[in-house]
């Protein structure tokens, strides 16, 4: 005998328990959705504070005085594959400090980048400087944290480092080929990954489109503070994105290794190309006031930061 009709369709329950599935589902797509138009609300806009600055004379390392061509010289000869192992290593099994955001920038206010040929002001100016061009330009309050925070990586120099030349700079891949649009290319040549025969080919020890996540990028400032914030805070993937990769210009501003990006690295390369002029062109601004500026910005730390102390 033939099931009926009624037989055929689901129980009214199960019907009704598989539709609230179904809606939940959907709920959850569109708060995502909703999330992500909010954060990114205005980030890709374009910047305004920089629009009559001459930028031709930001990033000219060809007249850069000695201190920044011997500091590059150094990086690059020293950045090899065994000591980025070294370094993760360490820093997964080593304890450095705990601190605040602000207790942190004060830290660092000690320290002069000698890889900055644009810039001889103190760190937390420099922060100050990035975070309220950003500010000034309306853009999202998570993003004007993140350029208050994307150089507080620099705080390794006090933790272990070994020179300048593991903690600043440009950044780049380590384990494939040392691309020539890297600032002073032939430096390159005294590292001993330079001519091996894994490490010094285009992919390396790499695959194609394997993601950017899963690239070992010269350790420093930036790969430091990326691992420090990123199970500490509240910040999203743009975010973390703007903080790891701010420095590898040659990947955002020469468009090198774009081999090994992957579908999330070209949504995050719109971030980075986002925040990169806030990080670079601020610095001719006029000096901020660091006691003026202080509550607006605590305030937005404790905003992103659940955690008053951070675990360095």
């Amino acid at each position: 005998m033939a099931p009926s009709a009624i037989e055929l369709v689901a129980p009214l329950e199960y019907r009704n328990g598989l539709a609230l599935e179904n809606l939940s589902d959907d709920i959850d797509a569109v708060n995502v959705l909703k999330a992500r138009m909010q954060r990114e609300s205005g980030m890709l806009d374009k910047s305004d504070f920089d629009s009559e600055k001459d930028k031709s004379k930001f990033r000219q390392y060809e007249d850069a005085c000695d201190r920044v061509k011997n500091f590059y010289r150094e990086q690059h000869e020293k950045q090899t594959v065994a000591y980025n192992l070294k370094a993760r290593n360490d820093f997964k099994f080593k304890a450095r400090a705990r601190m605040s955001i602000w207790q942190a920038m004060e830290k660092l206010n000690t320290l002069i980048d000698e890889s900055d040929p644009d810039t001889s002001l103190s760190q937390i100016e420099h922060l100050l400087q990035s975070a309220e061009a950003i500010r000034r330009d309306g853009k999202p309050r998570w993003m004007q944290l993140t350029g208050l925070i994307h150089d507080l990586g620099k705080l390794l120099f006090f933790y272990g480092a070994e020179g300048q030349w593991d903690v600043v700079g440009d950044t780049f891949p380590v384990g494939c080929a040392f691309d020539q649009r890297i600032i002073y290319p032939d430096t390159f040549n005294g590292n001993p990954d330079n001519d091996h025969p894994i490490y010094g080919t285009k992919y390396g020890i790499y695959a194609p489109a394997c993601g950017l996540d899963n690239i070992m990028l010269s350790w420093g400032h930036d790969e430091y503070l990326y691992h420090v914030v990123k199970d500490q805070s509240t910040l999203p993937p743009e975010a973390l994105a703007m903080i790891r990769y701010h420095s590898f210009y040659p990947w955002h501003n020469g468009g090198a290794y774009m081999e090994f990006m992957n579908e999330h690295d070209w949504k995050m390369l719109e971030a980075v190309k986002a925040f990169n002029p806030y990080d670079l062109y601020s610095k001719s601004d006029d000096i901020p006031s660091i006691e003026l500026l202080k509550p607006y910005y605590l305030e937005l730390i404790d905003e992103f930061f659940p955690k008053k102390i951070l675990d360095w």
